[in-house]
């Protein structure tokens, strides 16, 4: 039964002239002090999301997005900040790209944030599918060699597993060899201990679940860590195909589970008294979101021509792009009244019987104060429906 809820906010400032006609993806470039605009957002969303009883804060770890998207580039470091603001939220990593971080670093980073926060810090791990990132921190993102990436995501899992779970540890793959063979006062180095380990143990671990590729659950499932279907790149992958290919992967594993365990779904919401006045409210964030995310290969079934129509707010109207009434009727966007949105989730539980958590948020281009009405009415007059 879905009993616990987080919302993810993927890291945009508030901008100006959005949707299909307005500013094109690649002429916005802000200004320094509108891209730090992010943290004060950030803290605005906790501390109502505190004040109304929500389970976590799930954000994304990204970098040099001039255009406003997606600014927050250290996770760990803002949670230690927000946690200090609050006394119950969890902040979930949504998440962390490992290609970007030494493994060791980044074990040693959620070490710490685990202690200094009390145990609040959920982990996550992710590929990373932005070129301009990934590959500009000298690793390969998914798009430039899918192949490459995922083999050193893998070592790096490995790698940081080890240091959280075992007491000195080594590792010799393709990547790295951990801890090189060089003297040190006096022995040659064979093994090493993570300092600080995690206070909780063993770790809490989510990564997205985008391809739903056998190979990327059987290692999922592998290392005990738990998938978010859907909500910011992965956004419609919530199917029961994937779920029942999860849970079989699990029992293959030795693991017997019902429909939807250890698994968290992401919704974006957008509560109003009609579901069509919902989504006349909602449509421009939809289409700023789908301008953001359609080059990057994240919405299905466009062809190249429709995502080059969205770089001219003169095309774009009449490219054939998908609405936000496809997104409503595919089940990503839920909208209307709370008593509809409430009984869409009713509908989801019953299907999916293993699961108990879900995200909801709204998508970027969404303002702060929408933002926090969205929150508010959901966390009013929904939430209580499944929190007895």
């Amino acid at each position: 039964m879905i009993t616990k809820f987080g919302s993810l906010f993927a890291g945009h400032v508030d901008l100006e002239d959005i949707g299909l006609d307005g500013t094109p993806v690649n002429e916005r470039w802000l200004p320094d002090g509108e891209l730090a605009g992010v943290f004060g957002k950030s803290e605005a969303i906790v501390l109502k999301m505190e004040e109304l009883g929500y389970d976590t804060f799930w954000s994304a770890e990204h970098h040099f997005q001039r255009e406003g998207y997606e600014c927050i580039p250290n996770l760990l470091l803002l949670y230690v900040h927000l946690a200090h603001l609050t006394k119950n939220l969890k902040f979930g990593c949504g998440f962390n790209i490992n290609p970007m971080w030494h493994p060791l670093r980044l074990a040693e980073d959620y070490a710490t944030a685990d202690i200094l926060t009390g145990g609040r810090v959920i982990f996550g791990v992710g590929r990373g599918y932005h070129s301009r990132e990934v590959d500009t921190f000298g690793v390969p993102s998914t798009l430039s060699d899918n192949e490459a990436n995922r083999e050193m995501f893998e070592e790096q899992v490995e790698i940081i597993m080890k240091a959280f779970n075992e007491d000195s540890f080594s590792y010799e793959g393709k990547y790295y060899k951990i801890p090189p063979e060089v003297p040190y006062r006096g022995y040659t180095l064979k093994e090493i201990t993570l300092v600080p380990r995690p206070r909780t143990l063993p770790v809490e671990t989510w990564q997205p679940v985008v391809s739903a590729s056998q190979r990327a659950m059987d290692f999922m499932a592998r290392h005990k860590i738990k998938g978010i279907i859907g909500g910011g790149a992965a956004a419609g992958g919530a199917t029961e195909g994937v779920m029942r290919q999860w849970r079989d992967t699990l029992a293959a594993h030795g693991r017997e589970t019902e429909l939807g365990e250890d698994l968290a779904i992401g919704y974006t919401i957008h509560i109003s008294e009609t579901e069509e006045k919902a989504v006349r409210e909602a449509r421009s964030f939809f289409e700023e979101n789908m301008k953001m995310f359609a080059p990057l290969g994240f919405v299905r079934g466009l062809s190249e021509e429709q995502i080059r129509a969205m770089e001219d707010p003169r095309r774009a109207r009449s490219a054939g792009l998908p609405t936000l009434e496809d997104g409503v009727q595919a089940g990503s966007w839920l909208c209307g009244p709370p008593e509809l949105v409430a009984e869409k989730l009713e509908a989801i539980q019953e299907l999916y019987p293993g699961l108990d958590q879900i995200n909801v948020g709204s998508v970027i281009g969404t303002p702060q104060s929408v933002i926090l009405e969205q929150l508010e009415a959901f966390g009013k007059d929904v939430m209580p429906k499944f929190k007895k």
